[in-house]
């Protein structure tokens, strides 16, 4: 066993060990948050919506909604805040006027290839490693721990980001 997965001195109570595994967690999730806005001024959820676009070339609001697990009105954020640092352009549409494209420019491709990969790619990459039953196992000790916690009406993405997905840096990283 490693020093990062060695089980916490006997002297723990159960409840302060399971409180220091999700404290670990939180501050894994912020220290890479800072990181990302440090080196790419982007925040996680501004990040999977630009591999969003790239995917798939552009898109309507809605559609990059429902591909990164946000809501309508967190994306019309998220691109606002995209859009005036020139990483995404909106159009509207030719046929129905009412429609609205989104893409991703040059400039947001380029920010995007110089991006690290997110912690939850990683996590997903691992995660998808372990045999089924694990899995069902880990998803419903974190269901019973966000009981546990009265968390089970807070909304939440499948983003890890730290504080709401709305908060995002408006101007590009300083150089180092």
């Amino acid at each position: 066993m490693n020093a990062q997965s060695a089980p916490f001195e006997s002297t723990h109570p159960a409840s302060e060990t399971a409180l220091i595994s999700l404290r670990r967690i939180l501050k894994a999730v912020e220290a890479q948050s800072r990181s990302l806005a440090r080196d790419t001024s982007l925040t996680p959820s501004q990040l999977v919506v630009l591999k969003e676009l790239a995917q798939r070339g552009g898109a309507q609001p809605s559609e990059l909604a429902r591909a990164a697990g946000l809501k309508q009105a967190t994306i019309s954020i998220l691109l606002d805040k995209l859009q005036a640092r020139g990483l995404v352009l909106r159009a509207r549409g030719n046929a129905d006027r009412r429609t609205v494209m989104v893409q991703i420019t040059a400039h947001g491709r380029q920010m995007l290839d110089a991006a690290p990969d997110l912690l939850q790619a990683e996590f997903g990459a691992r995660f998808a490693e372990l045999p089924g039953w694990e899995q069902a196992y880990i998803n419903a000790a974190l269901m019973r721990l966000v009981s546990l916690l009265g968390a089970g009406d807070i909304d939440a993405s499948p983003i890890l980001d730290v504080g709401p997905v709305t908060d995002l840096p408006d101007a590009p990283a300083e150089p180092r």
